[in-house]
């Protein structure tokens, strides 16, 4: 019996993982990156100091691994954490183990974002395997992506359409845009009540259709009109957040149809501790600053704007929902002393915030079901029934299903845990 305790307290042991980064256009450069300092703080391996970091990547996913951090000693680069999962398939717990199967369901991830990402969509589930079926080499894995991110720092998105007052107001004070699709189109809008939701839909679809469809000649006079009047217009009035956004994006990405069809999307901005989700198949682009963010376990990005990346405008415009305004702003709820818990109405995560005070105490009670913890600030010591850390800022553990774990801090400490959504693991 003693035996057996002590295999089922190993393979409840907290595993410490090396994580993989991303050097995308966008991200921040150097130790300006809240994903290059939790790099260098997480691994051994030597990075240019003088190129952007996008993206910290901490999971299974198989175009960003994590790896066990007890390499062999010929210094390969070891396990990977789906590769250990498989091998100990019950370090899931039943119920993940039985919905989806021996890898973990989310995706976590640190973003430094120092330009706007592209205006895109994830697909849904449907639509993700019909992608990843005709194009495997742009559509790497057959999954939805529904996310949530976290503000770290102040944080700017473009999310979702805006309400159909503000659009109508929108298409009143940009004449750009019914230049570019027309005034039959236009009027549409001003004819429906926002009480007819599928006549509200379809017009909406067919004005951005249009918009994004736009031929390259015509997208350039169009956005250099734009420019233009916004230049003039503001010498004898201040111009609104938005107006003054679209000039930063004509900067950065000039002759980019993007750059007109932000009109139509919520200019959103998150202070720290605030959170943003998207389901499948909801436009954004973030803009700025740096977040955690977690999400189903999938790379399957569709673009159509803010980008030099390959477009799929109608991929994109096809795919939207088209649901009309402002999106929730999850601000979190106090669990316990010093734990907050953001909770999206997704099966594959959910994320806490642990904020703990120097010389403070708490406790993670063990759920069925595994996380991953990101240490990213202070210093403390982490403790199961079958391990006890020392942890820092950089330091990435994988916690298995069924594992309660006691934290003391000896410094002011701020950790992130990603888990499976707990209405999803409680429902009976």
């Amino acid at each position: 019996m003693e035996a057996n305790g002590g295999c089922e307290a190993d393979r409840r042991r907290l595993l410490r993982l090396k994580c993989s980064i991303k050097d995308y256009a966008w991200g921040t450069i150097g130790s300006d990156s809240l994903v290059y300092r939790v790099h260098t703080a997480n691994s051994d391996d030597q990075i240019d100091s003088t190129r952007p970091y996008a993206e910290l990547w901490m999971g299974t996913h198989e175009s960003g691994p994590s790896y066990l951090e007890d390499n062999d000693a010929d210094g390969s680069n070891g396990v990977t954490l789906r590769s250990w999962i498989t091998e100990n398939p019950e370090s899931l717990g039943d119920r993940v183990l039985e919905k989806w199967g021996c890898d973990l369901p989310f995706l976590f991830k640190v973003l430094s974002v120092a330009r706007p990402l592209s205006i895109q969509a994830h697909p849904d589930k449907v639509l993700a395997k019909k992608m990843h079926k005709a194009h495997p080499n742009l559509y790497k894995d057959d999954n939805h992506k529904p996310e949530m991110a976290l503000a770290y720092t102040q944080f700017e998105a473009l999310c979702g359409f805006v309400p159909l007052q503000e659009l109508k107001s929108v298409i009143r004070a940009i004449p750009e845009i019914e230049e570019l699709v027309g005034s039959e189109e236009t009027n549409q809008v001003f004819c429906i009540s926002e009480h007819d939701d599928e006549k509200v839909k379809s017009a909406v679809r067919t004005i951005f259709t249009l918009l994004m469809s736009a031929g390259p000649d015509t997208t350039k006079q169009i956005v250099f009109k734009l420019k233009r009047r916004l230049h003039m217009e503001s010498q004898e009035r201040h111009l609104t957040d938005k107006e003054r956004l679209v000039l930063k994006l004509e900067k950065q990405y000039p002759n980019d149809i993007g750059v007109i069809s932000a009109f139509f999307f919520n200019y959103v901005k998150l202070n720290p501790g605030e959170a943003l989700y998207l389901g499948a198949n909801e436009p954004h682009a973030y803009l700025y600053g740096e977040c955690i963010e977690v999400m189903a376990t999938s790379d399957n990005v569709v673009r159509a704007g803010l980008t030099s990346k390959p477009l799929d405008i109608q991929s994109l415009c096809s795919m939207l929902t088209y649901k009309l305004g402002f999106p929730e702003i999850l601000k979190g709820s106090k669990i316990r002393p010093y734990i907050t818990r953001y909770l999206p109405p997704f099966d594959e995560f959910e994320v806490d915030l642990c904020d703990l005070p120097s010389g403070a105490s708490t406790v993670f009670p063990s759920v069925p079901g595994p996380s991953l913890l990101l240490v990213l600030q202070g210093e403390g010591r982490m403790s199961t029934d079958a391990s006890a850390d020392e942890v820092s800022m950089g330091d990435v553990l994988f916690v298995p299903a069924d594992t309660e774990i006691q934290l003391k801090s000896s410094s002011d400490l701020k950790l992130y845990r990603a888990g499976v959504n707990n209405r999803f693991l409680y429902s009976l």
